[in-house]
């Protein structure tokens, strides 16, 4: 179900667009994420012509389908009919309420009949606890990651590279570069039809520009035999190269032009914006049911290379996947031989589209995630909020990624961390740059006790940095304690305002850990006797995290007198601050 659900969302996406830029003139606060549920589903249970509507159709999707797969009943409550209103009146208004529906004036009466209905069946859903067992009883779909929560949990730490090698090489993106001539081609305001987009002598046209080969007329409409320019004409919307202008008209979008852009940034973002037109290399077939059992089939793909480490041969995925589609699809076995017939191979056209948006390579009859394609893949398993151990690689990574990342990780697994970065530097470098990333957020005593720590343990190395660290407020405490430790003479000793600095530092960590660990933390200061005189004179540095530290100890510490002494400090903090 999941697939077939996956293809139809991309046959209604142009459409449900168009309902959006007429919403905004002439339907403002339809719900347009409610709409595009609901249209879903009409086409998936409903009818197979998405134009074609009926009065029965309305009980059929919004009382027996809708309450059951809405993500918000409460919102749906409230929004669901007057959004199918908007979206039933709008498909009226632009003509494409299809031969066989209903009148709309018996559709929007229909509406007014069961609203009560509809809403009393959300206000059900909103107290139903059973959504467990639903889930439970979902179909799986060839393209689903969810069945493999678990092996890509034991995946060994994948390693991601830098966003410029990753730029670079989104840069040249094939399928990209044809969204882009596509969008030039189309210029501005081109006007479009409502059955075919483009007329025939415009697709022919439009073929030349991407230097596809000419389309070969086998009686039927042009549009039919052009695959291929229908789905980089669909990544070009999902990249906002072409942009609907209204009803009947779409333009390029200034920008397109300029691809591939300038700024790194601008051009990871492009590209991860068009990511989900993987789905586009899903083999197309003249059996509408046969499509849609190899439906996922591009995800499925990438998924096994990913569990296989990053490669695996074409026979071996060609075997699994044959196997994957018959099993999750009654017609899976039937569409695959189709798609034999069509492609020769069935992998043929997702291996094309994946190689053409810069995902894997084909060499020596194996498939291979470029570091593009790995970057993508984690993307879309986050999506799916299923656990994946991604990291930047080890000579990718900067201090403060290290730093960053290591303050998630078991103590023997950053120390490992830590030892790789550290083998690819000398101790002066790395003692400068762990500093450095350290000074870069005064707020984040973590990372700055870790960086610390680490330098520490460089010895005489690390006396440049340290010197270069005296200058930095946050790490003078630092510094001066560890210069200090090293012997070196020309420099200014530890202040009792340091020694305050780095007791503010532990307790800001420890805080974030609990309340038991913060009152353990206070316990090793000492007791009231030596607490109370720390907080007569502590509340004098500036550090950021000062005045909640003292609001904590005045709640969680168990002696009254330690926490009026907290109190006393907190108000002349703010007093002096003020």
């Amino acid at each position: 179900m999941t697939d077939r659900i996956e293809a139809a969302a991309a046959e209604l996406r142009p459409l449900l667009q168009e309902f959006i830029l007429w919403a905004r003139e002439n339907a403002p606060g339809s719900d347009s994420g409610l709409v595009g549920s609901v249209a879903l589903w009409h086409r998936l249970i409903a009818s197979d012509d998405a134009g074609r509507w009926r009065t029965a159709d309305l009980r059929a999707v919004l009382l027996d389908r809708m309450p059951q797969v809405v993500e918000d009943p409460e919102a749906a409550a409230e929004g669901i009919v007057p959004a199918v209103r908007s979206y039933l009146t709008f498909l009226s208004d632009t003509d494409r309420l299809a031969k066989g529906s209903s009148p709309l004036r018996d559709l929007l009466t229909e509406l007014d009949r069961i609203e009560d209905d509809v809403v009393d069946a959300m206000e059900d859903a909103v107290s139903d606890d059973d959504y467990d067992d639903e889930d439970d009883d979902q179909v799986e779909g060839l393209g689903d990651f969810e069945p493999f929560a678990d092996e890509l949990a034991a995946l060994p730490t994948i390693r991601l590279r830098p966003d410029s090698e990753l730029a670079a090489a989104a840069r040249a993106s094939v399928l990209i570069g044809k969204a882009r001539d596509l969008a030039v081609w189309v210029g501005t305001a081109r006007r479009v039809g409502e059955e075919n987009l483009l007329t025939d002598a415009e697709i022919a046209e439009a073929v030349a520009a991407l230097g596809f080969p000419p389309p070969a007329a086998d009686g039927g409409p042009l549009a039919d035999s052009v695959p291929a320019l229908w789905n980089v004409w669909n990544l070009a919307i999902d990249l906002d190269f072409l942009q609907p202008e209204g009803e009947d008209t779409v333009s390029a979008d200034p920008d397109a032009a300029e691809w591939p852009f300038d700024d790194d940034d601008d051009v990871l973002d492009a590209w991860l914006t068009g990511l989900h037109s993987i789905d586009y290399g899903d083999p197309e077939l003249d059996d509408e049911e046969a499509t849609i059992a190899l439906s996922g089939l591009t995800r499925a793909l990438l998924l096994r290379v990913l569990l296989a480490g990053g490669s695996k041969s074409l026979a071996d995925l060609r075997s699994e996947l044959a196997e994957a589609a018959a099993e999750y699809d009654d017609l899976g076995a039937e569409a695959w031989a189709a798609a034999t017939k069509r492609y020769g191979d069935p992998l043929n056209p997702v291996l094309d589209w994946l190689c053409g948006y810069g995902m894997v390579e084909v060499e020596h009859e194996h498939v291979r995630l470029t570091p593009l394609g790995t970057e993508g893949l984690v993307h879309l398993v986050d999506e799916e909020d299923i656990e994946l151990d991604a990291r930047p690689a080890i000579d990718a990574m900067t201090a403060l990624d290290l730093l960053a990342f290591s303050a998630e990780l078991p103590e023997e697994e950053a120390d490992a961390e830590f030892d790789a970065w550290m083998e690819l530097r000398e101790p002066g470098q790395a003692a400068g740059e762990l500093l450095r990333a350290a000074a870069e957020d005064d707020a984040d005593a973590l990372v700055r006790v870790q960086a610390a720590s680490v330098v520490g343990s460089l010895g005489e190395a690390a006396v440049p940095a340290w010197r270069e660290a005296l200058d930095e407020p946050s790490l003078r405490p630092y510094a001066a304690t560890h210069l200090a430790q090293l012997g070196v003479d020309d420099v200014p000793a530890p202040t009792q305002a340091d020694t305050h600095w780095l007791i503010l530092d532990m307790l800001t960590i420890s805080a974030g850990l609990g309340r038991p660990e913060f009152v353990g933390s206070l316990d090793d200061i000492g007791p009231a006797s030596t607490l109370i005189p720390l907080l007569d004179v502590i509340w004098k540095v500036r550090h950021p995290h000062l005045e909640e530290l003292l609001e904590a100890i005045a709640k969680a510490h168990p002696d009254r007198q330690v926490g009026k002494a907290a109190k006393r400090a907190l108000f002349k903090a703010r007093s002096h601050e003020n």
